[in-house]
């Protein structure tokens, strides 16, 4: 099972990288690679999901430097970190970060 101390290793030493879906909604919410690193390695694991095919991936809820919260869908793929998704989250699917509405 993933865990964040796997995750931000994974960050700490650069073993990870974004797929094209993270890219683009890296872009759509106008995040940084550097605030996504900053909520990944401040952030927890708020979901588990089961192997749908691709592999085992999980929930990261995390805060940039400015506060500004992030939710990150992070998996594995060779020993490296795999940020699936990104997004902002915010109402109605979220209430706060850590809870759905």
């Amino acid at each position: 099972m993933l865990s964040i101390e796997w995750i931000q290793d994974r960050i700490k030493r650069d073993a990870y990288y974004l797929s094209g879906h993270a890219e683009q909604e890296r872009q759509n919410d106008n995040l940084r690679i550097s605030e996504i690193r900053q909520a990944l390695l401040n952030g927890v694991i708020l979901e588990y999901y089961e192997d749908t095919g691709r592999g085992e991936s999980c929930l990261v809820a995390g805060f940039t430097g400015e506060g500004k919260p992030i939710h990150i869908i992070c998996g594995e793929r060779k020993d490296k970190a795999v940020i699936v998704t990104v997004y902002i989250p915010l109402p109605p699917k979220f209430i706060t970060p850590y809870e759905r509405g």
